[in-house]
């Protein structure tokens, strides 16, 4: 009879569990990455504009200042999305942590149940192999006794027709 675990129900459920956090984890890493992207942009736009600042005439110099607040703003409101996003990540990846070592309690678990199924299995199979060498030993056993009573008939016979 094959192994079976009695916990193997609760070990799926686990292991989509896990999959699940993953796919999570995984949104959460994509969201932060977006973020970081965004943030580049930003900044890439800041050196932009202070660049186009130098070339400009002097009478945009009010507007350039005005848009660069602007983005310095954005990029404050970025670095805090990003802040946000990041615990998110670190949430979500505590949380998988968590479902691993769940996951890998019950596969242990699994483990030492086959080994000590198998460990039983070869026991019994040990212990049939035993009663079939003892009732193989006796079955000779008897064999030899009848032999040699056989051949002590045998010799009496011939005792008793040489007399």
């Amino acid at each position: 009879m094959p192994f079976r675990y009695r916990l193997q129900k609760i070990l799926d459920f686990r292991i989509n569990q896990k999959e699940e956090q993953r796919m999570r984890v995984q949104k959460a890493q994509q969201a932060v990455n977006e973020a970081e992207q965004n943030i580049k942009k930003n900044n890439q736009d800041i050196l932009d504009t202070k660049e186009g600042m130098r070339t400009a005439d002097p009478r945009m110099y009010e507007s350039y200042d005005n848009f660069l607040n602007h983005l310095w703003e954005k990029a404050e409101q970025l670095e805090k999305r990003r802040q946000e996003l990041q615990e998110i990540l670190d949430a979500e990846v505590a949380k998988l942590v968590k479902c691993e070592q769940a996951v890998k309690v019950l596969e242990k678990h699994k483990e030492k149940n086959k080994e000590l199924y198998l460990a039983e299995e070869k026991a019994a199979e040990l212990k049939q192999f035993s009663e079939l060498g003892v009732t193989r030993f006796f079955k000779q056993a008897q064999e030899r006794r009848d032999e040699e009573e056989q051949q002590e008939i045998l010799r009496q016979l011939r005792e008793i027709e040489g007399n």
